[in-house]
């Protein structure tokens, strides 16, 4: 029988100097220099109301620390990797509530990024497919302290979570999700919406887990407008797709952060007297990133020295009767074409 593996080092015992970032990188491209990086600020959970909107208004998003147990947050990851054990993804030894990918398996094997990324074999579809409609998951989406926060935070009479979530994990030196801004995907409707990213379990600054360019919704707006102005002639079909001739095969602005970030500089779009990091941190267990749609992002290569894979979910949240992209009301599957 295997022996134990000890727990990996939780994100909250890791220690980093004030300014001190490990080094962070994209799908392909080189690590970012240092001057270029920056941590996050995180938004403790009692912070006052009027302080947290400001800052979401200011910057396009607020990390807000511990909204949800901890525990509670681990039982769902632990779920997930019950449900995909049977793969071979984990770590012999280990345990599906640490998520320890194993060791040498190829990581396109188990590629859960989902859309046009899907490992081939379709037994591991099914269960990408399967985990979105978990028992566990179901309700996860409903917890009462994250929907009780979304609540309090928007002051809508009523909030709308739209049914195309997007649970993916993020296996060391896989594919993961390029830079974008949220808006490309959900173009059909008018109304903005708000996005909740959710980490389930710690993920570590260089453990996969997102980036954001900092003070960028302006250059996701202007970007959004270009699109609508070449769009013109596009059929409504063509319009609202985020896989159109004007962007990526996989509808994302790049996989390369360091050639977006060029790409930017020497463009027309944004404020060119602003200075934009790139902004990362270390995420906990209960901890949720809100962002507005325009803000960019992308994920960090996983290069997560404890090989633990990253889980999460995207929740999109719009006001009730509003303008939403009816296309998303249902539930995700392999090509659905979103």
């Amino acid at each position: 029988m295997a022996a134990t593996q000890p727990a990996p080092v939780p994100a909250h015992e890791l220690v980093y100097e004030p300014q001190q970032l490990p080094k962070l990188r994209s799908n392909f491209g080189a690590h970012l220099d240092q001057d270029t990086v920056g941590w996050m600020r995180e938004t403790p959970i009692d912070t006052p109301w009027e302080e947290m909107r400001s800052r979401f208004q200011e910057e396009g998003y607020i990390f807000v620390k511990n909204v949800m147990p901890r525990e509670d947050v681990y039982d769902m990851r632990e779920a997930y990797f019950k449900h995909l054990e049977p793969t071979g993804i984990l770590k012999p030894g280990t345990s599906p509530r640490d998520g320890i990918f194993r060791d040498g398996e190829d990581p396109i094997v188990h590629n859960g990024v989902g859309g046009t990324d899907l490992p081939a074999d379709i037994e591991r579809q099914n269960k990408l497919t399967s985990a979105h409609t978990m028992p566990l998951y179901l309700a996860f989406l409903e917890h009462p302290k994250l929907r009780t926060f979304i609540k309090d935070f928007v002051q809508w009479e009523k909030d709308v979570l739209i049914a195309r979530t997007m649970l993916r994990h993020n296996v060391p030196n896989g594919l993961s999700t390029g830079i974008h801004y949220d808006k490309i995907f959900l173009r059909a409707g008018e109304a903005d919406f708000l996005t909740a990213w959710v980490p389930i379990g710690d993920c570590t600054a260089q453990g996969g887990g997102l980036m954001y360019l900092e003070d960028s919704s302006d250059i996701g707006r202007d970007m959004e407008a270009d699109f609508n102005r070449r769009a013109e002639r596009f059929t409504p079909e063509e319009r609202i797709s985020g896989f159109n001739q004007n962007m990526a095969r996989d509808g994302q602005l790049s996989h390369n952060v360091i050639d977006f970030t060029n790409d930017v500089l020497n463009g027309n779009f944004g404020d060119k007297s602003k200075k934009r990091r790139w902004l990362a941190g270390n995420f906990e267990a209960g901890d949720v990133v809100f962002h507005n749609p325009y803000l960019i992002h992308g994920a960090v290569k996983n290069e997560d020295p404890e090989g633990r894979i990253r889980l999460s979910t995207d929740l999109r949240f719009y006001e009730a009767g509003t303008a939403l992209d009816k296309r998303w009301m249902e539930v995700w599957r392999p090509n659905d074409g979103l």
